[in-house]
């Protein structure tokens, strides 16, 4: 399906964004934008979505945006749940309570998600194009004119790089990527292996404990999730020999491990971009952060961001939200991503094999003991603890909204839309000139303990209270102004 030419005055653009890449950022932020009614096209350089089923794990906030955009049961049936702990440094501890209706992992294939996301951008009518590569762009008042690398030139309102670690916009942006490069790669892959699974325990319970970057684990029916310590940093890309040679080093036994599914070689380069935003060129995903795979953030950061800037670059390309909605959305990402990288950093210090480190993590191990600290170190991995600052105001505000139970139905049911919502227990606010933006739910029963919720599409709490007055405000803050 074709993306319209949309006109405004003396320029023709082939789409509204452009979106370079499409892995799970770049096709998520084209879903949150066609819900918008904005035209968008993504271009991928592979002829083809990465085909290996590495498994990644969903954390407890991005299966809410699911849920909240009705994908959930799709991505559930090709996972496998497991409970929210223990992967903190991975020290070994039980879930604790976390205030959510979705407080699990979902381990999934990233090529399920990747083609689930795909899809349910094309259905809603974004169109992609693969094999085609952003080779340079020039931009200016009213729009970005892209040229790709067959020479062919499009015009779009807003250029978005979702185009990874490596990335060619941030690059030709000349924004920096200042941070940490490599200090060590590690092997992964999946493979079958040739000997009990009593060897592998015992070799695990000798050797695990001192390197924590290694490890033989089932992951399905006879394959194994293989891990070891590479020799060199920023080699070419791995064998299966080269898995054999490091297992027999470190256990003294290759285990007979055999036909492998995948392998990668990732390392531990630790980089924030230095801004998410120069005028109508935008970065998201990887192309903004990159970080050890410890935890398993680095996906769920990347989609958070999507939904995130979604509804903001919407708002300008349809015309009603205010300049400073769009900025919000570096104002509110960057630092979320300094965070990630800062508890990447510190659980790779936890998880490196000297003594003071063995230490620290018994220590941590302890205090993690205390329900809360494990709670809050879990809730700050899963992203359920991100509080965005939008000034004073209660607790409630800034935070996600979990899934409550409404008149008809659940919260995240209503909102797939992907608009605004005024849960109104006090049954007499009202969303006026708004309502082309907003929805109002008026439910006395809700479970919160405010008259008055405004959410904004991305969940987040926007306003809370119970003066008309107050919400108007709010609505104006993030839904610009009204209309009628």
């Amino acid at each position: 399906m074709n993306s319209p030419q949309v006109t405004t005055g003396p320029s023709v653009y082939d789409a509204d964004v452009i979106i370079a890449g499409c892995g799970p950022a770049g096709a998520m932020l084209a879903a949150e934008l066609r819900l918008h009614e904005v035209s968008v096209l993504v271009l991928d350089k592979d002829t083809e979505p990465v085909s290996f089923a590495r498994i990644v794990a969903l954390h407890v906030r991005s299966i809410e945006l699911l849920a909240m955009r009705g994908l959930l049961d799709a991505v559930a049936g090709h996972g496998r749940r497991r409970p929210a702990g223990g992967f903190f440094a991975a020290i070994d501890k039980p879930a604790p309570e976390l205030d959510s209706d979705y407080a699990y992992l979902l381990g999934v294939p990233q090529p399920v998600i990747v083609d689930l996301l795909e899809r349910h951008a094309v259905e809603l009518g974004a169109t992609v194009r693969r094999g085609h590569a952003v080779e340079a762009f020039e931009q200016d008042g009213e729009g970005v004119t892209v040229t790709l690398d067959d020479a062919t030139r499009l015009r779009s309102r807003y250029l978005v790089g979702c185009d990874g670690a490596r990335s060619t916009v941030r690059k030709l942006l000349g924004v920096g990527f200042p941070g940490e490069p490599s200090r060590n790669d590690t092997l992964m892959g999946e493979m079958e292996v040739g000997v009990p699974q009593e060897e592998i325990a015992a070799a695990m319970a000798a050797f695990g404990r001192s390197d924590r970057r290694f490890w033989v684990r089932p992951v399905g029916v006879g394959v194994y999730s293989v891990v070891v310590p590479a020799e060199t940093v920023g080699g070419e890309p791995p064998v299966l020999e080269d898995f054999r040679r490091r297992l027999r080093e470190i256990t003294g036994t290759d285990f007979g491990v055999h036909s492998p599914r995948w392998l990668s070689r990732f390392g531990d380069a630790t980089r924030l971009a230095g801004r998410y935003r120069v005028d109508r060129v935008l970065l998201a995903g990887d192309a903004a952060h990159i970080h050890p795979p410890i935890g398993g953030q680095g996906l769920n950061l990347g989609v958070q961001d999507a939904v995130n800037l979604g509804w903001k670059l919407a708002g300008r390309v349809r015309g009603w939200a205010p300049e400073a909605l769009l900025d919000s959305y570096e104002d509110e990402r960057r630092p979320v991503a300094g965070e990630v990288l800062d508890n990447t950093r510190a659980q790779a210090e936890l998880m490196s094999p000297g003594a003071g480190a063995r230490a620290l993590r018994g220590l941590l191990g302890e205090l993690m003991d205390f329900e809360v600290v494990n709670r809050y170190l879990i809730e700050k991995i899963t992203a359920i603890g991100v509080r965005y600052d939008f000034g004073e105001g209660p607790d409630l505000v800034g935070r996600r909204m979990r899934d409550v139970a409404v008149r008809g139905g659940r919260l995240y049911d209503v909102m797939r839309g992907g608009r605004g919502l005024l849960l109104d227990r006090s049954e007499r606010l009202s969303v006026g000139g708004w309502a082309d933006r907003v929805d109002r739910v008026a439910d006395a029963s809700v479970a919160v303990d405010v008259a008055g919720v405004l959410l904004r599409p991305d969940g987040h709490v926007a306003w809370a209270g119970d003066d008309q007055r107050g919400l108007e405000a709010g609505l104006a803050r993030w839904f610009g102004e009204p209309r009628g």
